[in-house]
Protein backbone atom coordinates (compact mmCIF):
# COMPACT_ATOMS: atom_id res chain seq x y z
CA UNK A 1 0.00 0.00 0.00
CA UNK A 2 1.21 3.56 -0.63
CA UNK A 3 2.72 5.29 2.43
CA UNK A 4 0.18 8.14 2.23
CA UNK A 5 -2.74 5.71 2.31
CA UNK A 6 -1.24 3.87 5.28
CA UNK A 7 -0.63 7.13 7.17
CA UNK A 8 -4.16 8.43 6.57
CA UNK A 9 -5.70 5.08 7.58
CA UNK A 10 -3.65 4.95 10.78
CA UNK A 11 -4.64 8.53 11.70
CA UNK A 12 -8.35 7.83 11.10
CA UNK A 13 -8.16 4.60 13.09
CA UNK A 14 -6.35 6.35 15.96
CA UNK A 15 -8.93 9.14 16.14
CA UNK A 16 -11.88 6.73 16.00
CA UNK A 17 -10.28 4.56 18.71
CA UNK A 18 -9.87 7.54 21.05
CA UNK A 19 -13.47 8.64 20.45
CA UNK A 20 -14.86 5.13 20.75
CA UNK A 21 -13.01 4.30 23.95
CA UNK A 22 -14.09 7.62 25.50
CA UNK A 23 -17.79 7.35 24.60
CA UNK A 24 -18.10 3.65 25.43
CA UNK A 25 -16.19 4.16 28.69
CA UNK A 26 -18.66 6.92 29.55
CA UNK A 27 -21.52 4.44 29.17
CA UNK A 28 -19.81 1.88 31.37
CA UNK A 29 -18.59 4.31 34.05
CA UNK A 30 -21.92 6.13 34.49
CA UNK A 31 -23.79 2.88 35.03
CA UNK A 32 -20.99 1.50 37.23
CA UNK A 33 -21.21 4.58 39.47
CA UNK A 34 -24.97 4.12 39.76
CA UNK A 35 -24.42 0.50 40.73
CA UNK A 36 -21.89 1.50 43.39
CA UNK A 37 -24.40 4.01 44.78
CA UNK A 38 -26.87 1.17 45.26
CA UNK A 39 -29.09 1.89 42.29
CA UNK A 40 -30.46 -1.11 40.45
CA UNK A 41 -29.58 -1.30 36.78
CA UNK A 42 -32.57 -1.90 34.54
CA UNK A 43 -32.30 -4.30 31.57
CA UNK A 44 -31.56 -1.45 29.18
CA UNK A 45 -28.61 -0.29 31.31
CA UNK A 46 -27.30 -3.86 31.47
CA UNK A 47 -27.38 -4.13 27.68
CA UNK A 48 -25.63 -0.78 27.26
CA UNK A 49 -22.88 -1.72 29.73
CA UNK A 50 -22.30 -5.06 28.01
CA UNK A 51 -22.34 -3.49 24.56
CA UNK A 52 -20.01 -0.68 25.62
CA UNK A 53 -17.53 -3.09 27.22
CA UNK A 54 -17.34 -5.29 24.13
CA UNK A 55 -16.98 -2.21 21.90
CA UNK A 56 -13.96 -1.06 23.94
CA UNK A 57 -12.35 -4.48 23.52
CA UNK A 58 -13.16 -4.43 19.80
CA UNK A 59 -11.59 -0.98 19.36
CA UNK A 60 -8.27 -2.02 20.91
CA UNK A 61 -8.14 -5.32 18.99
CA UNK A 62 -8.93 -3.55 15.71
CA UNK A 63 -6.28 -0.91 16.46
CA UNK A 64 -3.55 -3.50 17.07
CA UNK A 65 -4.71 -5.68 14.17
CA UNK A 66 -4.71 -2.94 11.53
CA UNK A 67 -1.58 -1.19 12.76
CA UNK A 68 0.28 -4.49 12.62
CA UNK A 69 -1.05 -5.21 9.12
CA UNK A 70 0.06 -1.74 7.98
CA UNK A 71 3.51 -1.73 9.59
CA UNK A 72 4.64 -5.37 9.40
CA UNK A 73 2.78 -7.33 6.78
CA UNK A 74 5.04 -10.39 7.03
CA UNK A 75 4.51 -10.80 10.77
CA UNK A 76 0.77 -10.22 10.41
CA UNK A 77 0.53 -12.85 7.65
CA UNK A 78 2.05 -15.57 9.82
CA UNK A 79 -0.32 -18.38 10.68
CA UNK A 80 -0.34 -17.83 14.44
CA UNK A 81 -0.82 -14.05 14.40
CA UNK A 82 -3.44 -14.03 11.65
CA UNK A 83 -5.43 -16.81 13.29
CA UNK A 84 -5.30 -15.08 16.68
CA UNK A 85 -6.52 -11.73 15.43
CA UNK A 86 -9.16 -13.28 13.18
CA UNK A 87 -10.80 -14.97 16.16
CA UNK A 88 -10.36 -11.95 18.43
CA UNK A 89 -12.03 -9.68 15.88
CA UNK A 90 -14.88 -12.00 14.98
CA UNK A 91 -16.02 -12.58 18.58
CA UNK A 92 -16.76 -8.93 19.56
CA UNK A 93 -18.27 -8.17 16.14
CA UNK A 94 -20.73 -11.07 16.33
CA UNK A 95 -21.46 -10.30 19.99
CA UNK A 96 -22.13 -6.63 19.27
CA UNK A 97 -24.68 -7.56 16.60
CA UNK A 98 -26.55 -9.89 18.95
CA UNK A 99 -26.43 -7.37 21.82
CA UNK A 100 -28.06 -4.83 19.52
CA UNK A 101 -30.80 -7.37 18.83
CA UNK A 102 -31.30 -7.73 22.61
CA UNK A 103 -31.75 -3.96 22.86
CA UNK A 104 -34.28 -4.03 20.01
CA UNK A 105 -36.22 -6.82 21.71
CA UNK A 106 -36.21 -4.91 25.00
CA UNK A 107 -37.54 -1.74 23.37
CA UNK A 108 -40.15 -3.74 21.51
CA UNK A 109 -41.40 -5.41 24.68
CA UNK A 110 -41.51 -2.08 26.49
CA UNK A 111 -43.36 -0.19 23.77
CA UNK A 112 -45.88 -2.71 22.41
CA UNK A 113 -49.05 -3.39 24.39
CA UNK A 114 -49.82 -7.11 24.29
CA UNK A 115 -53.08 -8.96 24.78
CA UNK A 116 -51.79 -12.54 24.62
CA UNK A 117 -51.12 -14.11 28.02
CA UNK A 118 -47.67 -15.48 27.07
CA UNK A 119 -46.46 -12.14 25.70
CA UNK A 120 -47.76 -10.34 28.78
CA UNK A 121 -45.77 -12.69 31.03
CA UNK A 122 -42.74 -12.21 28.77
CA UNK A 123 -43.02 -8.45 29.10
CA UNK A 124 -43.37 -8.62 32.88
CA UNK A 125 -40.36 -10.93 33.14
CA UNK A 126 -38.09 -8.88 30.86
CA UNK A 127 -35.66 -8.20 33.73
CA UNK A 128 -34.95 -11.95 33.93
CA UNK A 129 -35.08 -12.46 30.17
CA UNK A 130 -32.42 -9.93 29.13
CA UNK A 131 -29.48 -11.48 31.11
CA UNK A 132 -30.30 -14.85 29.56
CA UNK A 133 -30.40 -13.30 26.08
CA UNK A 134 -27.01 -11.64 26.66
CA UNK A 135 -25.49 -14.94 27.76
CA UNK A 136 -27.01 -16.67 24.73
CA UNK A 137 -25.56 -13.94 22.49
CA UNK A 138 -22.05 -14.54 23.86
CA UNK A 139 -22.42 -18.32 23.52
CA UNK A 140 -23.65 -18.02 19.91
CA UNK A 141 -20.80 -15.66 19.02
CA UNK A 142 -18.18 -17.97 20.53
CA UNK A 143 -19.68 -21.00 18.78
CA UNK A 144 -19.55 -19.15 15.46
CA UNK A 145 -16.24 -17.38 16.01
CA UNK A 146 -13.89 -20.12 17.22
CA UNK A 147 -14.16 -22.25 14.03
CA UNK A 148 -12.57 -19.33 12.15
CA UNK A 149 -9.21 -20.53 13.47
CA UNK A 150 -9.59 -23.76 11.49
CA UNK A 151 -10.98 -22.27 8.29
CA UNK A 152 -8.23 -20.18 6.76
CA UNK A 153 -6.08 -20.51 3.68
CA UNK A 154 -3.33 -18.74 1.76
CA UNK A 155 -4.34 -16.76 -1.30
CA UNK A 156 -1.42 -16.34 -3.69
CA UNK A 157 -1.28 -12.95 -5.39
CA UNK A 158 1.16 -11.86 -8.07
CA UNK A 159 2.42 -8.27 -7.84
CA UNK A 160 4.52 -6.49 -10.43
CA UNK A 161 7.94 -5.97 -8.85
CA UNK A 162 9.43 -4.53 -12.05
CA UNK A 163 8.70 -4.37 -15.74
CA UNK A 164 9.87 -7.93 -16.39
CA UNK A 165 9.34 -9.60 -13.02
CA UNK A 166 6.41 -10.43 -10.77
CA UNK A 167 6.44 -11.12 -7.07
CA UNK A 168 4.29 -13.86 -5.55
CA UNK A 169 2.73 -12.92 -2.21
CA UNK A 170 0.75 -15.28 0.02
CA UNK A 171 -2.11 -13.42 1.69
CA UNK A 172 -4.02 -15.20 4.50
CA UNK A 173 -7.80 -15.24 4.24
CA UNK A 174 -10.77 -16.90 5.89
CA UNK A 175 -12.42 -19.71 3.97
CA UNK A 176 -15.70 -18.74 2.29
CA UNK A 177 -17.18 -22.10 3.28
CA UNK A 178 -16.94 -20.97 6.91
CA UNK A 179 -17.77 -17.30 6.35
CA UNK A 180 -21.06 -17.92 4.56
CA UNK A 181 -22.93 -19.84 7.30
CA UNK A 182 -21.32 -17.88 10.13
CA UNK A 183 -22.24 -14.58 8.48
CA UNK A 184 -25.81 -15.73 7.97
CA UNK A 185 -26.15 -16.80 11.62
CA UNK A 186 -24.35 -13.93 13.39
CA UNK A 187 -24.71 -11.06 10.89
CA UNK A 188 -27.65 -11.51 8.54
CA UNK A 189 -30.02 -13.04 11.11
CA UNK A 190 -29.47 -10.27 13.71
CA UNK A 191 -29.91 -7.71 10.94
CA UNK A 192 -33.24 -9.26 9.94
CA UNK A 193 -34.44 -9.39 13.56
CA UNK A 194 -33.50 -5.75 14.08
CA UNK A 195 -35.33 -4.77 10.92
CA UNK A 196 -38.47 -6.64 12.01
CA UNK A 197 -38.42 -5.10 15.50
CA UNK A 198 -37.82 -1.63 14.08
CA UNK A 199 -40.61 -2.02 11.55
CA UNK A 200 -43.10 -3.20 14.17
CA UNK A 201 -42.18 -0.33 16.52
CA UNK A 202 -42.60 2.26 13.77
CA UNK A 203 -45.91 0.68 12.71
CA UNK A 204 -47.12 0.87 16.31
CA UNK A 205 -46.17 4.53 16.61
CA UNK A 206 -47.96 5.37 13.36
CA UNK A 207 -51.17 3.41 14.04
CA UNK A 208 -51.46 4.25 17.75
CA UNK A 209 -50.71 7.97 17.65
CA UNK A 210 -53.55 9.41 19.72
CA UNK A 211 -54.43 12.87 20.89
CA UNK A 212 -53.88 11.77 24.48
CA UNK A 213 -50.17 11.49 23.66
CA UNK A 214 -50.06 15.28 23.91
CA UNK A 215 -50.95 17.55 26.78
CA UNK A 216 -53.00 20.75 26.69
CA UNK A 217 -50.02 22.74 25.37
CA UNK A 218 -49.54 20.28 22.52
CA UNK A 219 -46.34 18.78 23.89
CA UNK A 220 -45.72 15.04 23.83
CA UNK A 221 -46.31 13.11 27.03
CA UNK A 222 -43.24 11.52 28.67
CA UNK A 223 -44.41 8.04 27.62
CA UNK A 224 -44.94 9.07 24.00
CA UNK A 225 -41.57 10.83 23.90
CA UNK A 226 -39.89 7.71 25.33
CA UNK A 227 -41.48 5.55 22.63
CA UNK A 228 -40.31 7.88 19.87
CA UNK A 229 -36.82 8.10 21.36
CA UNK A 230 -36.60 4.30 21.40
CA UNK A 231 -37.75 4.12 17.79
CA UNK A 232 -35.15 6.72 16.73
CA UNK A 233 -32.41 4.82 18.56
CA UNK A 234 -33.25 1.49 16.94
CA UNK A 235 -33.57 3.12 13.50
CA UNK A 236 -30.13 4.78 13.81
CA UNK A 237 -28.54 1.55 15.06
CA UNK A 238 -30.09 -0.28 12.12
CA UNK A 239 -28.60 2.21 9.63
CA UNK A 240 -25.16 1.89 11.26
CA UNK A 241 -25.49 -1.90 11.27
CA UNK A 242 -26.33 -2.01 7.55
CA UNK A 243 -23.44 0.32 6.68
CA UNK A 244 -20.96 -1.75 8.69
CA UNK A 245 -22.30 -5.01 7.27
CA UNK A 246 -22.06 -3.85 3.65
CA UNK A 247 -18.54 -2.47 4.17
CA UNK A 248 -17.32 -5.72 5.71
CA UNK A 249 -18.79 -7.76 2.85
CA UNK A 250 -17.22 -5.48 0.21
CA UNK A 251 -13.80 -5.81 1.83
CA UNK A 252 -14.12 -9.58 2.23
CA UNK A 253 -14.90 -10.20 -1.44
CA UNK A 254 -12.10 -7.79 -2.52
CA UNK A 255 -14.42 -5.43 -4.36
CA UNK A 256 -11.93 -2.54 -4.29
CA UNK A 257 -8.14 -2.43 -4.67
CA UNK A 258 -6.32 -1.74 -1.40
CA UNK A 259 -5.22 1.75 -2.45
CA UNK A 260 -8.56 2.88 -3.91
CA UNK A 261 -11.01 5.43 -2.54
CA UNK A 262 -13.69 2.73 -2.22
CA UNK A 263 -11.45 0.64 0.01
CA UNK A 264 -10.68 3.71 2.13
CA UNK A 265 -14.40 4.56 2.41
CA UNK A 266 -15.17 1.05 3.67
CA UNK A 267 -12.39 1.34 6.25
CA UNK A 268 -13.76 4.67 7.48
CA UNK A 269 -17.23 3.15 7.94
CA UNK A 270 -15.79 0.20 9.86
CA UNK A 271 -13.53 2.39 12.01
CA UNK A 272 -16.35 4.80 12.88
CA UNK A 273 -18.90 2.10 13.76
CA UNK A 274 -18.12 1.69 17.52
CA UNK A 275 -17.95 5.44 18.36
CA UNK A 276 -21.01 6.20 16.21
CA UNK A 277 -22.95 3.39 17.87
CA UNK A 278 -22.02 4.62 21.35
CA UNK A 279 -23.07 8.19 20.48
CA UNK A 280 -26.48 6.92 19.33
CA UNK A 281 -26.85 4.95 22.57
CA UNK A 282 -25.88 7.98 24.67
CA UNK A 283 -28.33 10.28 22.91
CA UNK A 284 -31.07 7.67 23.28
CA UNK A 285 -30.62 7.36 27.07
CA UNK A 286 -31.72 10.42 29.12
CA UNK A 287 -29.30 9.62 31.96
CA UNK A 288 -26.27 9.26 29.69
CA UNK A 289 -27.33 12.24 27.60
CA UNK A 290 -27.53 14.47 30.67
CA UNK A 291 -24.11 13.39 31.95
CA UNK A 292 -22.43 13.80 28.56
CA UNK A 293 -23.86 17.30 28.01
CA UNK A 294 -22.80 18.33 31.51
CA UNK A 295 -19.31 16.99 30.82
CA UNK A 296 -19.07 18.88 27.53
CA UNK A 297 -20.24 22.12 29.16
CA UNK A 298 -17.65 21.79 31.90
CA UNK A 299 -14.88 21.18 29.33
CA UNK A 300 -15.83 24.18 27.22
CA UNK A 301 -16.21 26.48 30.22
CA UNK A 302 -12.90 25.41 31.73
CA UNK A 303 -10.81 27.47 29.34
CA UNK A 304 -12.99 30.57 29.46
CA UNK A 305 -12.04 33.45 31.79
CA UNK A 306 -14.44 34.08 34.62
CA UNK A 307 -16.61 37.15 34.05
CA UNK A 308 -16.60 39.77 36.79
CA UNK A 309 -19.84 40.44 38.57
CA UNK A 310 -20.56 43.90 40.02
CA UNK A 311 -21.78 43.53 43.57
CA UNK A 312 -22.04 47.14 44.69
CA UNK A 313 -21.33 50.66 43.48
CA UNK A 314 -20.67 53.39 46.05
CA UNK A 315 -21.04 56.83 44.54
CA UNK A 316 -20.50 59.99 46.58
CA UNK A 317 -20.75 63.62 45.44
CA UNK A 318 -17.39 65.11 44.44
CA UNK A 319 -15.72 61.78 45.20
CA UNK A 320 -14.46 58.93 43.12
CA UNK A 321 -16.93 56.07 42.98
CA UNK A 322 -15.80 52.66 44.04
CA UNK A 323 -16.74 49.40 42.30
CA UNK A 324 -16.63 46.23 44.33
CA UNK A 325 -16.43 43.40 41.83
CA UNK A 326 -15.86 39.67 41.91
Amino acid sequence: MPPTFILVSMIILGISTIMGVFTNSLIVIVNFVDKVKGKKLNPSDLILVTLGSFNIVFQFIMLINDYLSFLDRDLYSSDQIYTLFTVLLVLPIFSSFWFTVCLSIYYYLQIVIFSHHFLIRLKLGVSRLIPKLLMASVFTSVANGLPAALNRYKDHLYLNASTNQSLEVAVPKVNAVYMLPSTVISCSLPLALMGIANGMIIKLLVTHSHKEDRNAQGDLSPRAEARRSAARTIACLLVLYISFYISEVLLFIDTFPRNSSGFCACLIVIYSYPPAQSIVLILGCPKLKKVSFALLQSLFRKGQPKSQKILCINLYPHQTFHIIAQ
